[in-house]
């Protein structure tokens, strides 16, 4: 148990039998009657953020999460298959817990595994990526290095705004958070 004085972004608990994140807290004295503890907390789910009302010192569940290294193998159809770095045992997760972070896996990529009573509930993906670009519109001559931007499909078959001068065949560093290309790597 965790009181709700000790609420601090990133804290996860349980509530109402789901898991909830700490996104911020604000601790709440009033003139007159209690204080009271007013946190936005963020389902692991569905991704829904509400804002929650607690008394000041109440007591709710905190959820002990274990954070996994793991690579990344290959993906079969809706399956993409991890190895945990430790014990080498292989772990199958599906699409629909993955989402998004399926646009930027590629072979060999570390990512942290994060589980719940020995149940993988969400994936951590680094915070940038190395990725080849797989087709894009032909730079032209007067394109310049500042300006404008252009689609372009990457490996994984993620599209990314690039700028002008890159070109198919180059690696890009795209920022997984946002989607948006960051530099050439080199």
């Amino acid at each position: 148990m965790i009181s709700t004085n000790d609420f601090r972004p990133g804290v996860v608990v349980t509530l109402d039998g789901d898991l909830y994140a700490v996104v911020s807290s604000q601790h709440v004295k009033r003139g007159r009657g209690s204080a009271y503890v007013r946190a936005k907390v963020r389902n692991l789910k569905t991704g829904a953020i509400t804002e929650r009302t607690f008394n000041a010192g109440e007591r709710v569940p905190h959820a002990y999460l274990d954070r996994r290294e793991m690579q990344f193998l290959y993906h079969q159809d809706q399956d993409y298959v991890f190895m945990d770095q430790q014990s080498y045992e292989q772990v199958i997760l599906g699409t629909d817990l993955l989402g998004d972070a399926t646009l930027y896996l590629k072979d060999n990529t570390v990512v942290t595994v994060v589980h719940f009573e020995d149940r993988p509930i969400a994936v951590d993906l680094p915070n940038s990526v190395d990725l080849a670009v797989a087709e894009t519109a032909p730079g032209f001559r007067g394109d310049t290095a500042s300006g404008g931007s252009k689609p372009a499909r990457l490996e994984t078959g993620a599209m990314v705004q690039v700028p002008f001068f890159i070109e198919v065949g180059e690696v890009v560093r795209v920022d997984t958070r946002t989607g948006e290309y960051i530099e050439r790597a080199r």
